[in-house]
């Protein structure tokens, strides 16, 4: 087994992190926030079980591991965790390898995987699909940018908490990869919140449609997941609006980058927009239908 490092403790990595130990793997964690650092601590270190322990920096964190997961907020955190003062590649050792699982940009992930490579280090970008309900029962899809050496070395460590673990080009492919990834998502929930309120309008059962053509060609994830819930008017359900809204900035700067058009998602980030002004901030994103029924 493997001496690893996860840094971040959120919503995604806090059951991540706990995963790996559940693989055998040692997990040394770093959180900005230490109370919810000693709280994994408390809930994953079992006697018997691999060694975990708390450090107080990423470089302390990173210092003997051979493989550094990490998942935070966005990229300035990413640049912070990697190349500042206390930053892990100020003590990674020659060879080690560092994931990213943090939805950032493209330039984040090739800049940052320059300068691991500048230091003798590997660097995945590794961003995640799945959502929380994903990261807690390990069923996560991960989507992976990198040389394929370093890949082949880091996808068994990964598949502690995915499903499904696809390396798809060089550094940055990932995040590209998720950015499509979300381009789906916000076309697919806001065509199910309309379809759900075109059903109330209309007078029908709003459940029976979605029993009935949930069996059909409409069928997806989100409709399976998240239909009742809507049609509930419950919204707390892991990803918040909040998070899709960066991760949509990311993809609408992007696609500005290189000249695609994406009339659809510019629209639905502003869909998004309604929300926030509603206070749904930290509702989940099929909170869409807000903007319909309140």
């Amino acid at each position: 087994m493997a001496q690893v490092a996860f840094i971040g403790l959120g919503v995604m990595g806090y059951p991540m992190a706990g995963h790996l130990v559940a693989a055998g793997h040692q997990v040394t964690v770093y959180n900005r926030t230490t109370s919810v650092a000693e709280k994994w601590l408390e809930e994953f270190d079992n006697d018997g079980g691999p060694e975990l322990c708390v450090a107080p920096t990423p470089a302390g964190a990173a210092a003997d591991a051979d493989f550094v997961f990490a998942c935070v907020g966005a990229d300035k955190d990413v640049f912070e965790i990697c190349l500042g003062e206390e930053g892990a590649f100020s003590s990674m050792k020659e060879g080690a390898i560092f994931i990213d699982h943090t939805t950032a940009s493209a330039q984040c992930a090739q800049e940052i995987g320059a300068a691991a490579v500048s230091k003798g280090l590997g660097f995945i970008d590794a961003p995640v699909s799945g959502g929380e309900a994903g990261a807690v029962n390990g069923q996560l899809t991960v989507m992976c940018g990198g040389d394929a050496g370093a890949f082949s070395l880091t996808d068994p460590v990964m598949q502690a908490y995915a499903k499904s673990v696809k390396l798809l080009g060089d550094v940055g492919a990932g995040q590209l990869t998720k950015m499509a990834n979300q381009i789906c998502i916000a076309g697919i929930v806001q065509g199910l919140a309309e379809a759900i309120n075109f059903s109330m309008e209309a007078g029908l059962d709003a459940n029976a449609v979605v029993d009935v053509i949930s069996k059909g060609a409409a069928q997806s994830w989100q409709m399976e997941n998240r239909a009742s819930t809507m049609i509930k008017g419950e919204f707390d359900f892991g990803f918040a609006v909040d998070w899709m809204r960066k991760d949509l900035g990311i993809v609408l700067s992007e696609a500005n980058n290189l000249g695609a058009s994406l009339p659809m998602t510019a629209l639905v980030d502003q869909f998004y927009a309604d929300v926030q002004k509603m206070g749904g901030n930290r509702n989940d994103t099929s909170s869409l239908i807000r903007r319909f029924r309140g």
